[in-house]
């Protein structure tokens, strides 16, 4: 499928798209050395569930709609046996130009945000490294917890990955990479992020890689479906290299924070940031 069918596609399949909450069409993880080592759960106390991926002992980048309905923010990592283990976020910092909004096109900027955790995560958490751009046609590895059935709340919050191939950029109120099923390419169902991957780390490589190309911000169903779908089609992915610059700086202030052991009010951000403490 070429760039201007994908968005095309994605013009047609827009009215069915919701941000991206796990992996449809995936597979469990598996490999202690996989996934599992960078990809965390995101939870608020208002019952959100993202996903998230560790950048730094002490912070988690995800996706920022994940955050706006508010409450206490917490972090969920998975031991070598994968038994969950909780984790104390204290501050949160979104990307300045991110919009809350209810849908991909009411929602411009930047779908970035960046936790702050209490302590540092278990030494097994292996912090990921921030990669190039994203070509068309290129193969990456997505994984996230949440729905491996659209309809079905309850196969959320285990950990699933899959493959899906850059179909190249589409733009609205911003400017995402669409990723679809190998096989499938978004014309029929298919592998794709679904409602608990969104914030879940895009990985150049198989699922051991450590290069983050991007994280997942949204998804739409497949073209050809006979029911109305959100999932399973495309999955939009907010590319790192596109912000590169915001998450160093964004980093180094929130490490700054507390660094020196205080829970006080940290050095105030730059005009155009905000910013709040995870209770």
């Amino acid at each position: 499928m070429s760039v201007r069918a994908v968005t095309l596609a994605l013009i047609a399949a827009l009215g069915a798209a919701s941000p991206a909450l796990a992996v449809v069409g995936g597979s469990v993880s598996r490999d202690i050395n996989g996934a599992r080592a960078s990809t965390l759960r995101v939870e608020t106390s208002r019952g959100e569930l993202c996903s998230g991926a560790a950048i730094a002992p002490e912070l988690v980048i995800t996706a920022a709609h994940c955050l706006m309905g508010g409450g206490a923010v917490s972090v969920v990592s998975l031991d070598p046996r994968f038994k969950a283990r909780r984790h104390s976020v204290a501050a949160v910092l979104p990307h300045p130009s991110f919009v809350p909004g209810t849908t991909p096109r009411t929602q411009p900027g930047a779908d970035l945000a960046i936790l702050r955790l209490v302590s540092a995560l278990p030494r097994d958490i292996e912090p990921l490294t921030l990669g190039g751009g994203l070509w068309q046609g290129e193969t990456v590895t997505m994984a996230g917890y949440g729905l491996a059935i659209e309809d079905n709340k309850g196969t959320a919050r285990r950990l699933r990955e899959t493959r899906l191939v850059n179909a190249g950029s589409y733009t609205t109120a911003n400017t995402v990479k669409v990723a679809v099923d190998v096989e499938a390419r978004g014309e029929s169902p298919g592998a794709g992020a679904c409602r608990g991957d969104s914030g879940g780390p895009v990985l150049r490589g198989p699922a051991s890689s450590r290069d983050l190309v991007g994280v997942v911000s949204w998804s739409s169903g497949p073209l050809n479906s006979r029911v109305r779908r959100i999932c399973g089609g495309f999955t939009a992915i907010t590319p790192i290299s596109d912000h590169r610059g915001w998450i160093t700086e964004a980093s180094q202030r929130l490490l700054a924070f507390g660094a020196d052991g205080r829970r006080g009010e940290p050095e105030p951000p730059q005009a155009g940031y905000s910013w709040w403490f995870s209770r």
